[in-house]
């Protein structure tokens, strides 16, 4: 994933889960539910880094570069509810499993890939492996603790989460310094090894109760098509080629899977992948809108920086990382405040607020130039954005929850954390300009990018602004029908 933190919306997935029967081991779920979240939170934040050394080494363009975050994206966007749904058919320890057994032999690819092809492919692979993965880890938290147990649980995943998000540049860039850009994702093996030995040994997957309801295929085969189609056209139209057309038939194309997409899910009602009553409520369309836009321009942000300072301002890897250190840690100490915030005084000033200070940041970008003066242009741009997202992303969750309803909030919040990484695609699809861009160009195609990404940031803040006001009769969404 872009992000480097994990995200708000994600842990509501935990809290809608309801406790499982079976001789699950409370430590045991708590343990795995950190290592294998970790590996998708480590390989999204030290593949920024690594990008100029893999475009180096196997003489990757800008296209194959942006889809080497894009390839991980695209599927864990499309199939983060159906990883759910998964787990909820055959059982959450088994698909966590499989999930981080696919996810570390696809790492293992990914470090031995002789060209940009396989790379690709391992990717998209690793983004399979992680759509398992995520969902799966966070019910199993959520079912294995009750009350109050279950919210020190949560704290202490995302606390872990957040220090391997922030360890994971600095150690991913120290790595490519001292052996070479493949290193990076070897580390997912220990990972990877020690997650499936706390799940085999500690998580047990009841036996189901009833006979399960039949899985949304059609939905996951569409949208992960739509989304694909729309990335690469953004991706070419983004690039030297600008908007040929194969590029227009290809965002085309993804537009008319898109509404095919919708079409099928209309159909299933509410045995669809994405229910369809969830968009019944101004209030969660607005913060789902919020949500595209407020990821999407964090997510070009923390692509574009670290390759910035590599490749323009002369850094080498370790201190790109390092550079990126600020954020992890400004979200994980002001989390549980921003969080403790909106349950006193609504969700609503702190995401406008977020949203804007995140633009400030973006603004203040335009310090950062060849030069790479970290103390006057790289620290206040990255301490800004971190501050924005840490007021945005605890009452994001908050303000699903609310807007759905107990029934609705699992199926709400997998849509909202489905949506934050679809932003993050959609972002680095557009990036093709700022990656071709070589010594000065590359500083102003950045500043560019953050102006632009500043723009996206305050068109979020008044999503939310607008969508949380006070709502009208029946805005909530209906409960799902009998």
């Amino acid at each position: 994933m872009t992000a480097s933190a994990p995200l708000g919306c994600d842990v509501a997935l935990a809290r809608a889960a309801r406790r499982a029967a079976g001789s699950t081991r409370p430590r045991m779920a708590l343990a795995t539910s950190i290592l294998a979240s970790s590996l998708a939170f480590v390989d999204g934040s030290v593949v920024n880094v690594g990008l100029p050394a893999i475009g180096r080494s196997l003489r990757a363009g800008p296209e194959a570069l942006q889809w080497t975050i894009n390839a991980y994206l695209l599927p864990l966007s499309a199939l983060l509810l159906l990883g759910g749904a998964l787990g909820d058919r055959y059982g959450r320890g088994r698909m966590l499993t499989l999930g981080v057994v696919l996810f570390a032999a696809t790492s293992a690819a990914c470090a031995a890939a002789p060209d940009v092809a396989w790379l690709l492919a391992a990717r998209g692979l690793q983004g399979v492996g992680a759509a398992l993965v995520l969902p799966n880890s966070l019910a199993i938290l959520g079912g294995a603790f009750e009350g109050e147990a279950r919210g020190r649980a949560i704290g202490l995943w995302a606390a872990a989460s957040a220090m391997a998000s922030a360890l994971g540049p600095v150690l991913g860039g120290w790595l490519i310094d001292v052996s070479g850009w493949r290193a990076i994702f070897l580390i997912n093996l220990p990972l990877a090894l020690a997650a499936v030995g706390f799940a085999l040994a500690g998580v047990r997957d009841p036996p189901r109760q009833a006979p399960a309801a039949p899985l949304d295929l059609a939905g996951a085969v569409l949208g992960a098509a739509a989304l694909g189609g729309l990335a690469w056209a953004l991706t070419l139209g983004s690039g030297p080629a600008g908007w040929t057309p194969l590029a227009i038939g290809l965002g085309l194309g993804g537009a008319g899977l898109g509404a095919a997409f919708v079409g099928v899910e209309m159909r299933l009602g509410e045995r669809a992948m994405t229910p369809p009553a969830l968009f019944g409520s101004r209030q969660l369309a607005a913060l789902n809108l919020m949500t595209f836009l407020l990821y999407g321009a964090l997510g070009g942000f923390l692509v574009l920086l670290p390759y910035v300072l590599i490749s323009g301002a002369g850094y080498g890897a370790t201190a790109a990382g390092a550079a990126l250190l600020p954020f992890p840690l400004v979200m994980a100490a002001g989390g549980p405040v921003t969080g403790a915030l909106a349950g006193r005084f609504g969700a609503r000033p702190l995401l406008v607020a977020g949203s804007v200070i995140v633009a400030v940041g973006l603004l203040a970008a335009l310090r950062v130039d060849a030069r790479g003066a970290y103390a006057t242009g790289v620290l206040p741009c990255v301490l800004l954005v971190a501050l924005g997202m840490t007021c945005a992303a605890a009452p994001l969750t908050t303000a699903v929850l609310a807007a759905a309803g107990e029934r609705q909030a699992g199926s709400a919040s997998g849509l909202n954390s489905a949506v934050a990484r679809a932003g993050g695609l959609a972002a680095t699809a557009l990036l093709g300009a700022v990656l071709s861009a070589r010594g000065a160009g590359l500083t102003a195609a950045f500043h560019a990018a953050a102006v632009a990404g500043a723009v996206v940031a305050l068109a979020a803040a008044a999503s939310a602004g607008w969508g949380l006001r006070a709502p009208a009769t029946g805005d909530r969404v209906p409960p799902p029908r009998a």
